[in-house]
C-alpha cells in the first residue's frame, strides 16, 4: 500500500477585511479597545468614558485583580451584575458561556485572548458564565468597574465548579497550533 500524503484542514476565516471578528458575540457583550496615547514619557490610556456608550449603568465601584502566571479566575457568574472588565497588563485568556436561556445567544461560548497589547474594555452580562487565565510568564492585571457595589452581606458571587460538562470549554488544554 502506498502511503498517502496528510491532507490538512484549512482555517476558517477568523477575520473580516476590515480585521473585524467573524463569530458572534454573546448578546450584551461589548468591546473597546483602548489606544495608548505615547510621547517621549511613556502612555496614557483612558480606561472609561460615558460618551462612549459602553453600559447604561453609571460607575458606583471600582476594584483591581492580580493573576498570578497559570492561575485561573473562574468559573463565576453574577445575577444582579453586569462587570466592565479593563485589561492593564498582562496577557489573559477569557471565556463567557452564556447562562440566560431567554437570550438569543444562549449556551454561546466566546473565547478572548486580551493582553498589554491588545488592551480593552468589555462588558460581561449578568447570568454569563466567565472565567479568566493568566497565559503570560508574568502576573496579570484587570479592572472590574461593575454595575454594583459589593455587598459583603449578600454578594453577587455564584461559582462554578472547573471541569463542569456544561460548559465547552477546559482551562488545562493544550497549547494551540
Amino acid at each position: 500500500m502506498t502511503p498517502q500524503p496528510l491532507e490538512p484542514l484549512q482555517d476558517a476565516p477568523s477575520i473580516t477585511a476590515d480585521g473585524q471578528r467573524t463569530d458572534q458575540l454573546i448578546d450584551g457583550v461589548v468591546i473597546r479597545r483602548l489606544e495608548p496615547r505615547e510621547d517621549k514619557r511613556g502612555e496614557l490610556v483612558e480606561l472609561y468614558r460615558e460618551s462612549w456608550n459602553l453600559h447604561p449603568a453609571p460607575l458606583v465601584f471600582s476594584y483591581m485583580v492580580t493573576v498570578r502566571p497559570g492561575a485561573i479566575r473562574g468559573w463565576a457568574m453574577h445575577k444582579l451584575q453586569d462587570d466592565r472588565i479593563i485589561i492593564v497588563s498582562g496577557f489573559f485568556r477569557w471565556a463567557l458561556f452564556d447562562n440566560r436561556p431567554d437570550s438569543p445567544t444562549f449556551q454561546k461560548l466566546n473565547v478572548f485572548t486580551f493582553s498589554e497589547r491588545n488592551r480593552v474594555i468589555f462588558t460581561i452580562p449578568a447570568n454569563v458564565i466567565h472565567g479568566a487565565q493568566n497565559i503570560g510568564t508574568n502576573e496579570a492585571i484587570f479592572i472590574n468597574q461593575p454595575t454594583r457595589a459589593y455587598d459583603p452581606a449578600n454578594p453577587d458571587k455564584f461559582r462554578i465548579a472547573h471541569g463542569n460538562p456544561m460548559i465547552p470549554f477546559r482551562f488545562d488544554d493544550a497549547p494551540g497550533w
